[in-house]
């Protein structure tokens, strides 16, 4: 056995009893010191040990588990992670988070000298004998891995459950529509408020991420109890969603612009799987910064065709510059054919869909130099409008509208920008988009402008350059 002197460890003597029952009971065990990294960044070198434990489910199992040994044990219990292999994909569940990170009874209720390591081990095999934690993930092949992930989610849906689904009655669960806010900051509850308000869903489900217990606009909502509104902390809650918006962002101690989108994605390796395995059919609806960047990683990490992850993009620009258009400039005629486009931001062009014929060049001329001082104009007054959190609550729970009534409405909103005005790079760009129950059913193409094309493609570039220095 590998024993650090562990001084810094206050119940040194203690820890190393439990610990060599540990290595009786499961020689396979390896132990080690390392460095381990907290939520806030904090770093302390930790006892550790890694092996495997025993599990039936229907055959038997390995389970690969990493436990972390704080320096304040037995009186406070390890931190628990699974540790799978390449060839593992963790089945996220109530017991298990996307990044393996182990929840039981036993640690929530942990008590010395009650509570042992090994005794810990016994209720996780237990656990995972009624639940499944990982399963085998295909090498390549993305169509074989969603049917495995579905397989899985059968699996772990569990036996009872299924049979209440029979009994519920099929007839009506196409009808039902769910929607899931993930990330419980301002941006997350000011998304269920609108959502809620605008009676789009007939439940919505707020994803609380943060570590602790329920706070601020959180524990408001769980005071204030909305109806069809729940909040959770489990994966397994966002189950069969029509549409999940992501309103998540890191915030990590990075030093540039890089390293922050670099936070973010790693935010969203551990969150997009998870959506994914449990909403196999949803739209993606991104609002994360910056959205055109975190809507191509969704896309990538979702493996879900392009038509149903958008991000939220110009949308409220757009409707903001039609009513600007149309209300204040009284322009009603040019409005309805009026979009921002492009990547949000200072970036962001006015555009159009259409264009009156006009019988004389001169007059054509004259009207396309009208249309563009207005527009002008139009632009020059949405400087002016910042974009809160509520306001773009109002804008995502429009899309999602649109999205679960089957509007066939169009929105400005970001998309899969590739063959579009020559852009041949994998980017999302805010595009005039026909939107319904699948996402994007059709592209609105474009009037012909050099100027627009050629600032859509600088766009596009750029954000290509950015994301080909990520790691995704």
């Amino acid at each position: 056995l590998f024993f650090s002197p562990l001084s810094q460890y206050k119940f040194r003597d203690l820890t190393i009893e439990e610990l060599k029952n540990v290595s009786k009971t499961y020689p396979n065990f390896t132990f080690s010191m390392n460095t381990y990294t907290f939520k806030d960044g904090s770093q302390k070198d930790l006892l550790n040990f890694s092996g495997t434990v025993p599990v039936k489910y229907g055959n038997s199992y390995n389970i690969p588990i990493h436990l972390w040994i704080l320096d304040s044990h037995p009186f406070a219990p390890p931190i628990c992670f699974l540790k799978p292999t390449a060839n593992m994909g963790i089945s996220v569940g109530k017991h298990v988070d996307a990044h393996g990170r182990i929840y039981l009874p036993y640690l929530q209720n942990w008590s010395h000298p009650k509570s042992t390591v090994i005794g810990l081990i016994k209720e996780m095999i237990a656990k995972f004998e009624e639940e499944l934690p990982l399963y085998s993930l295909s090498s390549s092949d993305a169509a074989r891995q969603s049917e495995l992930l579905s397989y899985i989610a059968k699996i772990t849906e569990g036996e009872s459950d299924m049979k209440s689904r029979s009994k519920s009655g099929g007839k009506n669960e196409g009808r039902f529509n769910k929607i899931t806010v993930v990330g419980a900051g301002d941006l997350g509850i000011a998304c269920v408020l609108a959502v809620a308000a605008k009676g789009v869903a007939d439940k919505v489900v707020l994803l609380d991420l943060s570590e602790g217990a329920a706070k601020g606009g959180t524990m408001d909502l769980e005071i204030f109890a909305l109806p069809n509104v729940e909040i959770s902390k489990d994966f397994s809650a966002s189950a069969d969603s029509k549409v999940v918006v992501l309103t998540v962002n890191s915030l990590g101690n990075a030093q540039t612009y890089l390293d922050v989108i670099q936070s973010n994605v790693d935010l969203f390796r551990g969150i997009i799987p998870a959506i994914s395995h449990y909403s196999q059919n949803a739209v993606l609806l991104v609002a994360s910064h910056p959205v055109e960047v975190m809507t191509y990683v969704s896309w990538k990490l979702s493996a879900f065709p392009k038509s149903r992850v958008i991000g939220i993009g110009a949308n409220l620009d757009s409707e903001r510059f039609q009513y600007i258009l149309t209300n204040l400039l009284k322009a009603e005629v040019l409005a309805k054919d009026a979009w921002v486009i492009g990547e949000q931001g200072e970036d962001k062009v006015p555009s159009w869909t259409s264009c009156n014929a006009v019988a004389h060049q001169t007059e054509a001329m004259a009207a396309r130099n009208s249309r563009e001082t207005v527009a002008n104009r139009a632009m020059e007054v949405l400087k002016g409008k910042g974009q809160r959190s509520w306001s773009v609550g109002l804008s995502v729970a429009d899309l999602t509208d649109s999205i679960l009534k089957d509007k066939r409405k169009v929105h400005s909103v970001s998309t899969l920008a590739k063959g579009c005005c020559n852009i041949n790079s994998e980017v999302f760009l805010s595009l005039p988009c026909i939107l319904g129950t699948s996402g994007v059913i059709e592209m609105v193409k474009l009037e012909e402008d050099p100027l627009v094309q050629e600032k859509l493609q600088s766009s596009a570039g750029s954000i290509n350059d950015l994301q080909q220095q990520l790691k995704l």
